[in-house]
């Protein structure tokens, strides 16, 4: 049974940073594409940035792009989202997501519908202004 559990959210001052991890247990793939998505209240879902767990190459979205990396540690599993310069804009809950490795390349993981693959259920990061 594939799971994903995210930790690292919290409640942060404009111009803070946090870094979120996500670890995977259970994925039998031997590649995939591993991404971080966000919602804001009354928002779309939107694709933060995205990494192949074989390659290292990191997609990430405009919307953070110059403010956000993200990193693997595959001995343990775990796909990191370093942010930093944060906005009241980035207040959402993020949910990091494992599949096709596929997906990882353009602007293909931005959309990755939620029936594809296995999604964690979010931490909650709040920015204050």
């Amino acid at each position: 049974q594939v799971q994903l559990v995210e930790s690292g959210g919290d409640s942060v001052q404009a111009g803070g940073s946090l870094t979120l991890s996500c670890t995977v247990s259970g994925y039998t793939q031997a590649t995939r594409c591993m991404a971080w998505f966000r919602q804001a209240p009354g928002k779309e879902r939107e694709g933060v940035a995205a990494i192949h767990n074989a390659d290292n190459i990191g997609y990430y979205a405009d919307s953070m792009k110059g403010r956000v990396a993200i990193s693997q540690d595959n001995a343990k599993n775990i796909v990191y989202l370093q942010m930093n310069s944060l906005k009241p804009e980035d207040t959402g809950m993020y949910r990091c997501a494992a599949g096709p490795s596929t997906y990882c390349r353009g602007n293909v993981w931005t959309s990755w519908p939620q029936s594809i693959g296995n999604w964690g259920q979010g931490t909650q990061v709040n920015v204050s202004s």
